[in-house]
């Protein structure tokens, strides 16, 4: 048995980190010569992240909660307090998570999942003192000679490349479709879809735009290349951050901001969608392309990075810093034929197929033989 302390701090966040470490640690209890234990802190948000772990599949005998600001973990770390894997046989391994490092007690490796470097590749964008933080807990990834978990070959080659890490430490797995997604579709019952339909008002056809704001989501980009199908299609954006657009919106009657949306109405927007558009200028993996392709959706995306890798040959591939290029994508995938629509149907399915958390699961656990070797 191979003892595992997962860091389940990220849940409290609800981004793609949050789904990621739900997502892992759930495929990873099925492996049967693995000792699953988990860690969190938090401060105010404690009894949040009690609540999370306990919808965890962990027994409550190895789950451990320190009620403990995360901003000041690193000074208790400095005194010897409270390590991650204080109850935890040695040897074992703490699986982190690259915002913080915890120093390591003797006889512990260390694994770290690392999504994307866009604060790197977009350093213009990041507050100095995050990017300051992040290169910190890169520092210690390096000092503790840490196995790099890359969730994309476009990942993997930014470490190696951008953080000067051994090529030998670094492994690509693939993430897959969040439980969720799947779940939230076997739970929505047709009256309950058509409720929230109407709700949503979707009279028109829409082209959807899910993402946070970033200036790299290169949103600016695709609402110019979108305005001349304005007046058959609208776009529909869903996500968190783009109260700057509202001004701009007012004068665009077609152009619809939802803001942060349940996964029930994500659900139905992507399943109404006449295309979803994920034209970033830089992603790590690309999690929106997995979520078009399960509920049947044509996705408009980029021709570079993570996004790339997933999409393969189901998606239509666009150059991002092209108006031209991503208008060219929206006009062919929505004036395709219906044989045209079922081949790109089946490619979006075989696609799909091809990511999974079993998948996950089993390369990770690879990964832990590994670091756990070097311990013995």
């Amino acid at each position: 048995m191979i003892p595992v302390c997962f860091d389940i701090t990220s849940l409290l966040y609800g981004r793609g980190v949050s789904r990621y470490t739900s997502n892992i640690i759930q495929a990873l209890s099925t492996q049967a010569d693995l000792d699953l234990w988990v860690y969190g802190s938090t401060g105010r948000s404690f009894s949040q992240l009690e609540k999370l772990a306990k919808d965890l599949p962990i027994s409550k005998n190895q789950v451990i909660l320190d009620r403990i600001p995360v901003k000041f973990l690193p000074y208790i770390w400095q005194l010897g307090l409270l390590s991650p894997t204080r109850k935890i046989p040695k040897p074992c391994l703490l699986h982190s998570w690259d915002w913080h490092q915890p120093p390591l007690e003797k006889k512990v490796g260390l694994v770290s999942t690392i999504h994307d470097l866009a604060i790197l590749k977009f350093p213009q964008t990041a507050l100095p003192d995050v990017l300051k933080h992040h290169r910190a807990s890169w520092k210690k990834l390096k000092q503790h000679q840490a196995q790099i978990i890359a969730v994309s070959q476009t990942t993997r080659r930014d470490v190696i490349e951008l953080l000067d890490f051994p090529p030998e430490r670094v492994h690509v797995v693939y993430e897959a479709l969040p439980i969720e997604s799947k779940a939230v579709m076997n739970e929505l019952s047709e009256s309950q879809y058509d409720v929230i339909k109407t709700k949503l008002k979707l009279d028109r056809p829409f082209i959807l735009f899910v993402s946070t704001r970033e200036p790299r989501k290169n949103l600016e980009r695709l609402i110019k290349a979108w305005q001349p199908l304005a007046k058959d299609f609208d776009l529909i954006i869903a996500g968190a951050n783009h109260q700057s657009l509202s001004e701009s919106s007012a004068d665009q009657p077609h152009l619809r901001l939802l803001g942060r949306v349940s996964d029930q109405k994500l659900a139905v927007l992507y399943g109404e969608a006449s295309l979803m558009a994920y034209p970033s200028l830089y992603e790590g993996f690309g999690l929106p392309i997995l979520e078009a392709f399960f509920h049947g959706t044509p996705v408009v995306t980029s021709n570079n990075s993570g996004m790339k890798e997933v999409a393969g040959n189901a998606a239509e591939l666009v150059d991002p810093e092209s108006i031209a290029s991503i208008r060219q994508g929206l006009e062919k995938v929505l004036n395709e034929n219906r044989d045209d629509q079922q081949l790109r149907l089946k490619k979006m399915i075989i696609r799909g197929q091809m990511f999974s958390w079993d998948l996950a699961a089993r390369q990770t656990y690879e990964i832990y033989q590994r670091a756990y070797q070097k311990l013995l």
